[in-house]
């Protein structure tokens, strides 16, 4: 079946006209990506020469915004976000959030993504309309848990860029980042000082998409790096010391997966 979708795709294509072919092309060729995260998007950071971001901008000639910032967790989004707007106001296409992975580190909890209050509410189905006692729910907004944290960010965005694409991207995996005896930091393998694993910091931001319906892309499962596997250090800037930064190697690897996921995304 595969065999038969490429032919079938390379037959359309060669029929076509040229002009016709010159149109057939990336949706996100030629856009404003602003990018937020944490360092393994910060150009700033050494553990690579290219980011996922630049390779990007090579292969469709995206313009990037870059405000991420090395160590970063959740609750700086609202920053670059305000970063953002200060220096290019509107004049954007779409916002990638590649975050998560030093909430985990720093061992912000999970928290729920909303609290509940008893109320009333007028009600009629079949009979007149009343005052009915239900259970409603509030988006929970505090900046001390994950699920806080991702409602406050989202909320400033979806307002601020309401017209705007803007995609989620789960952390990916991580194991040891040993900088100096100050920066020491353990493999996923390890729970935090919550004592939770980064899988929930993973699944807390598939969940954020349903909560404010945004597309969610799982880096985590789609990149394919795995660096609690001894051959995979190779897509990292130091196989004994840093399996958290992934090399220019491990960055092309995220960037064609991002490349052909955002097919499937519209821009506006």
């Amino acid at each position: 079946m595969k065999k038969f979708l490429v032919t079938v795709a390379f037959a359309i294509t060669t029929l076509l006209p040229a002009s016709a072919q010159m149109m057939v092309q990336h949706p996100w060729q030629g856009k404003r990506v602003a990018y937020f995260g944490d360092s393994i998007t910060d150009p700033r950071n050494n553990g690579s020469k290219q980011k996922y971001w630049s390779f990007l901008q090579d292969w469709l000639n995206i313009t990037p915004y870059v405000y991420a910032v090395s160590g970063r967790q959740w609750n700086d989004i609202p920053r670059q976000t305000n970063q953002l707007h200060t220096e290019h106001a509107d004049s954007v296409d779409a916002i990638l959030i590649f975050m998560g992975t030093n909430d985990y580190n720093n061992g912000v909890p999970i928290g729920q993504w909303y609290n509940e209050k008893d109320e009333e509410v007028m009600y009629g189905h079949g009979e007149p309309k009343k005052l009915t006692p239900r259970k409603r729910q509030y988006l929970c907004m505090t900046d001390s848990t994950y699920c806080g944290r991702i409602n406050i960010a989202m909320a400033k965005l979806k307002s601020e860029y309401s017209d705007k694409q803007i995609v989620l991207l789960t952390p990916i995996h991580r194991a040891q980042f040993h900088a100096n005896d100050k920066n020491w930091q353990c493999t996923e393998d390890y729970t935090n000082q919550c004592g939770i694993y980064l899988k929930e910091y993973i699944d807390a931001v598939k969940e954020a998409g349903y909560v404010w319906s945004v597309p969610v892309i799982d880096m985590n499962a789609l990149c394919g790096l795995h660096p609690m596997t001894d051959e995979h250090g190779k897509f990292f800037h130091n196989a004994d010391t840093d399996r958290l930064h992934p090399n220019d190697l491990g960055h092309e690897r995220m960037a064609k997966v991002l490349m052909y996921q955002l097919l499937a995304l519209p821009i506006f």
